[in-house]
């Protein structure tokens, strides 16, 4: 799918899944923390604008440097080398260390490349991975966006990746639930 800047539905919502999520876990008084590389702390900022998430949100780390990753989120120095900062194993990993360091019920981390420099072959811009923990489960996506649209800008791969990881929120936490 073409990307066409002035049709923003495929970023509208976010907003409104943030508060479905806020909303949902003080319902249910569930915490929830944020470890973010590619959306730089977008997905803390859409949780924290919605009225009560001092409820809930417990802790966000903006980790950019693959030394932060390491030394505060936990993630392993031969992954990192192994698979890079773009990588499925750095996303789980990221999401366990915020999980361990926070203590929450839910654990979010996002990890990827915005762009508009820094893609490569193997590894294009809007390659974006999400992690997120729940009750013992871990569900990680690679959401490949540079295979399903074109045009992209880097706010545009950020909005993406931050929706895309609330509707992971709550598919996750209802089909823990259901279990």
């Amino acid at each position: 799918m073409y990307y066409n800047k002035s049709d923003k539905s495929v970023t509208e919502g976010v907003d409104t899944l943030a508060g479905s999520v806020v909303k949902y876990c003080c319902s249910k008084d569930y915490s929830i923390s944020t470890a973010e590389s590619l959306t730089g702390g977008m997905i803390s900022k859409f949780i924290t604008s919605v009225p009560g998430a001092s409820q809930i949100f417990e802790l966000g780390v903006c980790s950019y440097s693959d030394r932060i990753k390491n030394k505060v989120l936990g993630v392993d120095n031969e992954t990192l080398a192994k698979h890079t900062a773009v990588s499925k194993q750095t996303a789980e990993e990221m999401s366990a260390g915020i999980r361990s360091l926070s203590g929450s019920d839910i654990a979010i981390a996002v990890t990827g490349i915005a762009g508009p420099d820094g893609g490569t072959d193997e590894k294009p811009v809007g390659t974006v991975y999400v992690s997120v923990r729940f009750k013992g489960e871990c569900e990680t996506r690679d959401l490949a966006l540079y295979k399903r649209y074109r045009g992209l800008c880097r706010e545009d791969i950020r909005l993406l990746t931050t929706k895309e990881a609330f509707e992971m929120v709550l598919e996750l936490i209802k089909k823990a639930e259901v279990v």
